[in-house]
């Protein structure tokens, strides 16, 4: 992991701020964050078999309608992930178990308005509710905030999955729109919701 350190000495606070968010504008790093439920490290080739049988239900609240890739070409995506300087793909790992449990995503790196979005997929239900999600959310919003920068997150969410909204609730996201009818599933037309960060709302969190 890269570290950074830069000195404080005669530096006003507001312009300390500004040293800090601007310190990077891209994810060329791909760094392992480590908390106490899970370890997010780069995505690798071997973690393809975990994404590749993903639950029924994460496909649904996913808004996939179908398993639309192989298992090689799955394989090929996450090997060449490491390559992209406008995204960062991490693996969640539980850190009890040594188990895949899914993939954190910060992407669509917007340099000139300091953006990105986020999205986060765990492989079952063997892994909801169980805290997993949410810190992996924290770490890598803080790695977005407090290393790369960023000013804004941004993200979607299905009207069907008001669990995953709550925790992104909890985590300072704001509603900002609704897409009407965005996905049909199972016959039926289902709302899609766009929520945003900023980075004075983690830094009051």
């Amino acid at each position: 992991m890269v570290t950074h350190s830069f000195s404080t000495a005669s530096v006003c606070p507001a312009a300390l701020w500004l040293a800090i968010v601007t310190l990077h504008k891209d994810f060329a790093d791909k760094p392992a964050l480590i908390g106490d439920l899970v370890l997010l490290r780069p995505v690798t080739a071997a973690d393809a078999g975990g994404l590749y049988i993903c639950d029924e239900e994460t496909l649904r609240l996913t808004g996939s309608h179908h398993r639309a890739h192989s298992l090689a070409d799955l394989e090929q995506w996450y090997a060449t992930r490491a390559a992209h300087d406008d995204r960062l793909d991490l693996s969640i790992i539980e850190r009890a178990t040594g188990e895949w449990a899914g993939e954190v995503v910060l992407n669509e790196l917007n340099a000139d308005n300091e953006s990105c979005g986020f999205r986060i997929m765990l492989q079952g239900p063997r892994f909801y509710g169980r805290g997993l999600g949410t810190e992996a959310s924290r770490l890598v919003l803080g790695y977005a905030f407090g290393v790369v920068g960023v000013h804004r997150v941004e993200l979607q969410v299905y009207d069907f999955n008001p669990r995953a909204r709550h925790v992104y609730e909890k985590l300072g996201f704001a509603h900002e729109g609704t897409m009407r009818d965005a996905l049909r599933w199972d016959g039926q037309w289902v709302d899609c919701h766009l929520m945003a960060l900023l980075d004075r709302d983690w830094e009051r969190r």
